[in-house]
């Protein structure tokens, strides 16, 4: 039997007890998580379409930028997610006094660190641009500024939310997030249609929302984590203090996540330099492809969150029988939705690339890239990503960072640079480099769940 159908073959149930989470549970908590990721990704489109009508110049700016305020969205979440593992182990331990400690935490960490990075963009941001962008034509180089000088603003916020929502995640109860997300997107989108199409106000116009979205989704989701009949709550008390031992905890999970996404995020801005020197065209069709990357990989994004909540909760309680079954089940139910996603879709971008403002060229190029990307999102991601999501919430922490980073770092770079450049294929050979990664990474984290290793690790 094949190395992915021994990870995804059927065992026996859990022995005759009661499941730790059922399949209405489950339900419960996928459906909200998709339907977060979607809205999130649709105002991402709606975003890039409506930029489009400023110009390609500007569509490419705002890419670039993109990559780069990425980086920051990665560490941020990075120190919610290792707070979201510490956080859903003591609630598995039904370790209610910790759980309320790791909670606040989370908000000291992540709002001491988005403070320091809003203030470290805001004073050397357009120096970095120049730096990293040194060819760009001037148009969008001026895009790139505008949008950073922003979006910067929105550092706090954003850190805020989610590590608001990583608390509210890892307690299952992922359908107050998707009711907060709701509001945020509305107010982005709304602002984004006032800002390009009546004030014509360029990259400007959509920086604004954003960062006013994130400001009022960070404080809606603050006060309901103050709630005192949650299972885990925040405590102003101690999201004000710093706590030495719980901070290691929760820095020993969010230090590997964080270094790992942060890297990953760093070659994609590396790549960035190197599709801007291809022209405004293939920019503007990665950019924009990147938007349909993002809905397509949202099935896998709302999945990890899935692992984190259900095997963090398992391995908390010490039973690491069902851990392991959850695994399989949920790997299994993450192929299929990958798969059933990733086609429709494909089957939706033909539709929606009308109704951007961009060359028959540029539009040629993002169909090629989407098949490559949703080809491999169906088929490979959900053992790349999902999986690697419960090796990490089971504290294998260090494993995944040293995967991604030799797949990521070093496997994704050299073949864009080797397929892209040096080869000619320009961003269709960026796609298919990650295609390859995602192939690397799948391996071997099918091979470390075989192995078993990842049940002998402690972070509570």
């Amino acid at each position: 039997m094949s190395l992915i159908g021994r990870l995804t073959e059927p065992k026996r149930p859990l022995a005759d007890r009661q499941k730790v989470f059922t399949d209405a549970m489950l339900k419960a908590m996928i459906i909200p998580l998709v339907t977060e990721q979607l809205l999130q990704m649709i105002v991402g489109l709606a975003d890039t379409m409506m930029v489009s009508y400023a110009g390609e110049a500007v569509v490419a700016g705002v890419g670039l930028d993109t990559m780069i305020y990425t980086i920051f969205i990665y560490l941020f979440t990075a120190i919610s997610a290792g707070g979201s593992v510490v956080v859903a182990q003591y609630i598995g331990s039904r370790n209610r006094e910790n759980g309320n400690l790791a909670a606040s935490q989370i908000f000291h960490l992540a709002g001491m660190v988005s403070l320091v990075c809003m203030a470290l963009m805001l004073l050397w941001g357009s120096a970095l641009l120049e730096v990293m962008y040194p060819t760009t034509e001037s148009a969008t180089m001026a895009a790139c500024k505008t949008y950073m000088g922003i979006v910067a603003l929105s550092f706090p916020a954003n850190a805020v939310y989610n590590a608001g929502a990583a608390v509210y995640r890892t307690m299952g109860k992922t359908s107050v997030t998707m009711r907060v997300s709701l509001l945020a997107n509305l107010v982005n989108v709304v602002g984004n249609a006032v800002g390009i199409f009546v004030l014509h106000a360029g990259a400007a116009g959509v920086a604004w929302p954003t960062t006013l979205s994130w400001y009022i989704a960070a404080g809606v989701m603050t006060a309901l984590c103050f709630r005192k009949e949650q299972e885990v709550r925040v405590e102003l008390p101690n999201m004000l203090r710093l706590d030495p031992a719980m901070s290691r905890r929760i820095l020993g999970v969010a230090i590997p996540n964080s270094v790992e996404n942060t890297l990953f995020q760093a070659a994609k801005v590396v790549l960035g330099i190197l599709v801007a020197t291809f022209g405004t065209s293939q920019i503007a069709a990665n950019s924009t492809g990147q938007t349909f990357w993002s809905l397509a990989a949202c099935m896998g994004t709302s999945m990890s969150t899935v692992f984190i909540t259900v095997i963090g909760q398992c391995t908390g309680a010490g039973d690491m029988e069902a851990a392991e079954w959850y695994m399989r089940k949920l790997t299994r139910l993450s192929i299929v939705l990958a798969v059933l996603w990733n086609a429709a879709v494909m089957a939706l971008t033909p539709l929606l690339l009308p109704l951007y403002d961009l060359s028959a060229e540029t539009k040629r190029l993002i169909l090629i890239i989407v098949a490559i990307h949703n080809l491999f999102s169906a088929t490979v991601q959900p053992f790349a990503m999902p999986l690697s999501a419960g090796l990490r919430a089971a504290g294998d922490v260090k494993f995944t960072m040293w995967a991604s980073i030799f797949c990521t770092v070093l496997c994704r770079t050299f073949l864009s640079f080797l397929l892209a450049k040096w080869l000619g294929l320009g961003v269709i050979g960026i796609a298919l480099a990650m295609a390859m990664d995602w192939c690397i990474k799948a391996a071997l984290d099918i091979m470390r769940f075989r192995s078993g290793k990842w049940k002998n690790r402690q972070v509570i």
